[in-house]
This record gives C-alpha cells, sequence and structure tokens, in this order.
C-alpha cells in the first residue's frame, strides 16, 4: 500500500506541481495539530461511492417525495399524439433529429409514399413524444433544490463564524499548515460527490440549451474542489461552494413553480435569484475569491504550476458566471417590458422553444386546413348561385318566347 502510495504521489500528485515551492505533503500533515484532520489526496476516494448513493437517493427522493410533491401544486403534462409508426421515417428521426432539408423530405416522399407535408407532422408529433415532461423537470428541479438548499445552509453554519469568512486574506494565514474541521472536511466529500453524481448522470437528465457549458462547469468544478482540498487551499474552496449554493436553490425553487404554474412565485423568486446571482457572481466571487487567490496568495507563496491552474479554474468558471448573467438579463428585459418570466433562457429555452414552434406548426396547419375548408364551401357557394342564375336566365327566355295569353 505504501508503495502504491508513493508511485500515485510520484507520477500523479507530485509535489513539485501541485504544491508552493518547499513545501510537501508531510509540511501539511506535521503542521496541524494532533487530533485535527489534514487534507489527503486519498480522502477523496470515498466520493466515488457517495456519488452512486447520491444516484440511488435521486432515484427514490423523485419517485416518493417530487412526484406526489408535483401533483400538489398542479403540475400538468401535455397530452402527446402517439405517432403511427413507420419505419423509415423512425429511422430517419434516430439518425437525425434535426429537422429534414428540403433534399431528405423528397427522398422521404418517394421512400414512404407520403407527402412532405405529411412526413413534416409525423416527424414534429414524434419529437414531441421525446420531449421530457414537466412533471419530470419539476423532480429534477425538486432534488437540485432540496441539495443545493442543505448545503448552502450547511455551509453557511459552518463558515459564518470563522475568520476567512468576513476577511478573504485570512484564508492564506498560516498556508500550508492549516487543520481542517470536520464540518469542513463534509462540506468538500458531500459537494465533490454530488458533482459526480451530475456528472454521471448527464447522458440521462434532461438536455438544456446550456449543456455544453453545463458539462465544463461540472468538470471545472470537480477539478477545482478536488485540487483545492489536496493542496489545502478548503478555505478559498468553502467560499467558491457557499458563493455558488447561495443562488443555485433559488433558480431551482422557480424552476418549480413555474412547472406549476404558479406564475407570480415563480416571477418573485426570479427576481431574487437575478439579484443573488448577478451580486454574487459578478460582484463578490470575481471581486472577493478570485482576488484573494490571485493576488494576496502572492505575500505567501511565488506563482508556480499549481497557482496557475487554481485561478485558471476560477476564470473558467467567472467565464460561466458572464454568459449565464447575459442569458439572465435578458429575461429581465422581459419580464420588465413584457410584465413576465417567458421562459428560463438559463437552462430550459431550447426545449420549450422548439416545442412552441412545433405547436405553432400544428396550429398554422390546422388554421391552413381550415381556411382551405373555408374556400372550397365558399367556391362551392358561388358555383351554386352561378347555376342558379344560369337557370333563371334561360327560364326568363324561355318565357319570353312564349306567345302571351289572350
Amino acid at each position: 500500500m505504501n508503495r502504491l502510495e508513493e508511485v500515485v504521489n510520484q507520477w500523479i500528485w507530485r509535489q513539485d506541481f501541485w504544491l508552493p515551492p518547499g513545501v510537501t505533503w508531510k509540511d501539511i500533515a506535521e503542521g496541524t495539530a494532533e487530533g485535527s484532520r489534514h487534507p489527503v489526496p486519498r480522502d477523496l476516494l470515498i466520493c466515488l461511492p457517495l456519488a452512486l448513493g447520491f444516484i440511488a437517493l435521486r432515484f427514490v427522493f423523485e419517485r416518493v417525495v417530487a412526484l406526489p410533491l408535483s401533483r400538489r401544486l398542479g403540475v400538468r403534462d401535455r397530452v402527446r399524439v402517439r405517432v403511427t409508426p413507420v419505419p423509415k421515417l423512425e429511422a430517419f428521426y434516430l439518425q437525425n433529429k434535426q429537422r429534414p432539408s428540403q433534399n431528405d423530405l423528397l427522398v422521404l416522399e418517394k421512400h414512404c409514399r407520403l407527402s412532405q407535408r405529411q412526413i413534416q407532422t409525423w416527424l414534429r408529433q414524434r419529437r414531441n413524444q421525446d420531449r421530457p415532461s414537466n412533471t419530470r423537470k419539476f423532480c429534477e428541479a425538486s432534488w437540485r433544490f432540496v441539495f443545493y438548499l442543505i448545503a448552502f445552509s450547511a455551509g453557511l453554519v459552518s463558515l459564518v463564524h470563522t475568520p476567512w469568512f468576513w476577511d478573504h486574506r485570512e484564508c492564506w494565514r498560516g498556508y500550508p499548515r492549516q487543520a481542517v474541521a470536520e464540518a469542513q472536511y463534509w462540506y468538500y466529500i458531500v459537494e465533490l460527490s454530488f458533482y459526480l453524481s451530475l456528472l454521471l448522470c448527464v447522458s440521462v437528465d434532461i438536455k438544456r440549451k446550456d449543456f455544453k457549458e453545463q458539462i465544463i462547469h461540472h468538470i471545472a468544478t470537480i477539478f477545482l474542489i478536488a485540487f483545492s482540498y489536496c493542496a489545502n487551499y478548503v478555505r478559498v474552496g468553502t467560499l467558491v461552494m457557499l458563493v455558488h449554493d447561495s443562488s443555485d436553490f433559488l433558480l431551482e425553487s422557480a424552476k418549480m413553480f413555474n412547472y406549476g404554474g404558479w406564475r407570480k412565485t415563480c416571477d418573485a423568486l426570479f427576481v431574487i435569484f437575478a439579484a443573488v446571482f448577478l451580486v454574487t457572481r459578478l460582484v463578490v466571487f470575481p471581486c472577493r475569491i478570485v482576488y484573494t487567490a490571485v493576488m494576496d496568495s502572492l505575500d505567501v507563496f511565488p506563482p508556480y504550476p499549481g497557482y496557475y491552474f487554481l485561478n485558471g479554474l476560477l476564470l473558467v468558471l467567472q467565464a460561466l458566471h458572464v454568459f449565464w448573467a447575459w442569458l439572465i438579463l435578458r429575461m429581465v428585459h422581459k419580464f420588465v417590458f413584457l410584465g413576465k418570466v417567458e421562459r428560463d433562457e438559463r437552462s430550459d429555452e431550447e426545449s420549450e422553444a422548439d416545442e412552441e414552434e412545433d405547436d405553432a406548426g400544428g396550429e398554422e396547419e390546422s388554421s391552413w386546413e381550415q381556411k382551405k375548408g373555408a374556400l372550397n364551401s365558399k367556391l362551392a357557394s358561388l358555383a351554386n348561385n352561378c347555376v342558379l342564375s344560369n337557370l333563371t336566365n334561360q327560364r326568363r327566355k324561355m318565357n319570353s318566347r312564349m306567345p302571351k295569353a289572350r
């Protein structure tokens, strides 16, 4: 076991990369008081089974708690029309779920012996079948809401009495010989396990507009949590996690009420979320946390590879914050000028926008059929009027030719 640990430390946890010059893993361990916890890379191995446990707990929670709650809040799903099986259209849909081009429609028209309008209608209804229901969205949002709320509350309780919560320069006092409190250790382990579970479930979760950005966010967060723990940047790491959790539970709660049709409650929560997000992500995070990691840390040690790695991940998160802030400000603009939040542009716009477009296409098609029927009725009426007019004229002519009775 010791031999394996030496190999891991030599090739993965190289001291000259992860730690400041002149600092070793033994310095971190020996510098802490006897009986107190100090960060060790192997502590993170427990996160993988815990991540699997989170997945199992989520499965139970969504069916036992979230599903009944969705019914109580009035979450309703749209009725989906089941399409008639057409093997060739099904094969095309599975290979290419985007809308077909004109050439694709011509090819499908020859193979399926259906009109282009029938093909478009079939594909639209088939896409609707695969769209997640409001109940499924509600269950996913409620799971994240419960976790973020508990994590933020527990993190705030464990950090509010620490000196670095108020003065961020305290994050570097005594570094790297800083003991880790038991509450902060479990705060790290639970957060890392949760984000691992999100990354493992990304293939089955609802794909949203910011899907790629969410993947980058999860990966950057996992690396940031793991690295900051191993290099004993726990004080900075706890502040980063607390700042993120402070607004996430508000977003998930707004989603829940949105799916339930509680428009006023959703709008109120969105306004609170937008204010908290913009303050914490665009002011507190860059001006306090990123600043102390970039500038204040230089008073303790010179730049080294791990220093650039840590701050690079923080800047990646900040870039994502700017991207999401732009989406939120778009929603704020709509809220101010339209008086309501139309949809969650940060996550749900893609599926809902496509669905609205398809519904509009269906309504347009139905409207066209109604107009077509009305036009046919008018033409038939005009034809009947013409026939009656001709008969009347013929009758008048015949009457004019007949001799008048004396």
